[in-house]
This record gives C-alpha cells, structure tokens and sequence, in this order.
C-alpha cells in the first residue's frame, strides 16, 4: 500500500504526517515517545477500508518545534490535530487515539467536534479521575525534580516506577514498538530503560508489521529508534508535567454530538491508564469496551485490534 508523506506548518511548529489507503479519513494519535512508525502495522491493517492518517506529534521526531522546548499541553496537541483535519479531510472523521494519543483524541473532541464523527480512546491516562490523584501529583512533581536535577534517565526510573506497568505503553512492552527493559510505557508513562535492544526490536517489528526485525534491524528500525530515544528526554522534561496535569472538561465532552467510545485493554487491568480509563467511562454514562491485549495492544495485536476498531466505528 503506497504511502504518501507530506508537512504541515502548524503555530510554532512543522508537522510530518502519512496518509494511506482510501475511504473514510481515520486519523490515529499516537502517544508518549512513539511517532507515525509505531502505527505502521495497524494502519496498513485498516487502510483497505479507510484513508488512514498518521503523524509525528509536535517536538517529537521529524515534527521539529520552531523555537525551543517548552512544557507542553493538551490543548495544545489537540489544535495541531484539527488542523491537521483540515488539511486532510473533507468533513468528520474518525479519530483513534492511544495513551496521551487519547487525551488528544478525546479533547480534538471536546474543542472541534464540528470536525470528528466517533473517536475511540484507549486507555488516556487521566491520572486526575484517579481516586489517588494527590498521589499521581506527587509523581509528576518527582519526575519534574529528577528531570532537572539528572536529565531523562532519573525522570524514567521515577516515573516507571511509579506507574508499575508490566506492559504496552509505549516502547518498552510486548505491545508496541518496544521491548523488555524499555521505557516500558516510557512513551507515556512508562518504565526506564533505553531503545535498542533485541526484545524492543522485536514488539516495534510487530508494530511496523515486520516479523524478523528482531534478527536484523533494518536501517529504518534503526533510526526509529534513534527516534524514539530522542523522544524520551522530550516526553520526561516537557510533555510529563503538562500532560500527567490534563484536566478534561468531562461535561463539555458529554454534551459533545462525538460518539465517544472508551477502550481498555483485555490484559492491563490494574494498571493506571486502565484505571483511568473505567473512570472516564463512568463518568460518561456508559461502559468502556475491552480490546485486545494490554496498554499497546495496537501492536502485538494489531489483526485483532484492527478488527475491533473497526467494527466499533461501523456500529
């Protein structure tokens, strides 16, 4: 399936996206360090069906900011995937998003709904919902001090540690562009570790839809994970404190005409976008849904994962 990449000039920063197959525009969010690459394997699954749009977020990867980093927000996030919309698609779409991809998603909806026919949200670790949220507080605060005092290996020990997540965040599980040892949802809220070693090679394989990358890396595996360790230090130093922080205006959201679909992962109960994402569901009045496989069940099942997603937006 052909892809087509191309940029566009956003307030303060450029965006790379990738646009294949045809039919109904499906934009998918990633989240934490991960970029368009970490959708590859789902996206050509639903790209028989839809024109799927993919993109590199902003300071994140080949989205390069205009000027220097600075503490990034939600609100923010969602404006660049409206106007990314609008380039791309010429009336409502349909929107999936995963980690901090859906708190995204799910404020794309709340701020531009004009925009947006259903989105579905898997697991948007809205640790505010949480009942321990002067806790979680505490964590951001903790990781923003390891940040400054040590730079992104001690914010990732903190912040992994505190999150206790055993799998699929972002790289650094079985789920997704990622592997044992990872910043096991160091993409989001993940694990300390580095990207690069065999088992990280094998589950981004599985993302990308490759089965033997975990024997020999392509060079474009290897700059994916180039990417994605560049990616960390922004997650930890500029994106943590904003969006672990992210208050969503849950009762903006209700009344918003977006079908609105909470996912959860079939293998993540416990763990604390899962629990975020059961108290999001509850607050909007309706059952979240279970998907395949755990927080980044995107990529170690995507078939599964393609199939359900679709067949939510269909219903």
């Amino acid at each position: 399936m052909e892809t087509t990449t191309r940029t566009l000039d956003v307030p303060g920063a450029s965006l790379h996206y990738e646009v294949r197959g045809s039919g109904p525009v499906l934009l998918l969010i990633c989240g934490g360090i991960y970029d368009a690459a970490g959708y590859a394997g789902l996206a050509g699954l639903l790209a028989d069906r839809y024109t799927v749009v993919t993109y590199d977020r902003r300071g994140n990867s080949r989205s390069p900011l205009t000027g220097p980093p600075e503490r990034q927000e939600i609100a923010v996030h969602a404006d660049d995937a409206s106007r990314l919309l609008g380039a791309v698609a010429g009336g409502p779409a349909l929107v999936f998003g995963n980690s901090s991809g859906a708190q995204i998603a799910l404020e794309l909806a709340a701020r531009h709904p004009e925009q947006i026919r259903a989105v579905v949200a898997h697991e948007p670790p809205l640790l505010g919902l949480l009942p321990d949220a002067d806790h979680w507080e505490s964590v951001i605060a903790d990781v923003e001090r390891a940040y400054r005092d040590g730079g992104v290996g001690p914010a990732m020990g903190v912040f992994g540690a505190a999150m206790g997540m055993s799998g699929g965040d972002e790289p650094g599980s079985e789920g997704e562009p990622g592997g044992e040892g990872e910043p096991d949802n160091a993409g989001e809220l993940g694990n300390a570790g580095e990207p690069g070693n065999a088992g990280e090679a094998e589950s981004l394989g599985e993302a990308a839809g490759s089965s033997e990358v975990a024997e020999a890396p392509s060079p474009e595996m290897l700059e994916m994970f180039a990417r994605f360790e560049k990616n960390t230090d922004f997650f930890a130093g500029y994106e943590v404190p904003g969006f672990g922080r992210h208050s969503l205006d849950v009762g903006r959201l209700r009344e918003s005409p977006v079908r609105i679909t909470v996912a959860v992962g079939a293998e993540s109960a416990g763990e604390p976008p899962h629990r975020a994402g059961l108290a999001l569901a509850e607050r909007l009045g309706k059952p979240a849904e279970t998907y395949p496989g755990d927080h980044g069940g995107f990529g170690a099942e995507a078939p599964a994962f393609a199939a359900r997603l679709a067949e939510t937006f269909s219903s």
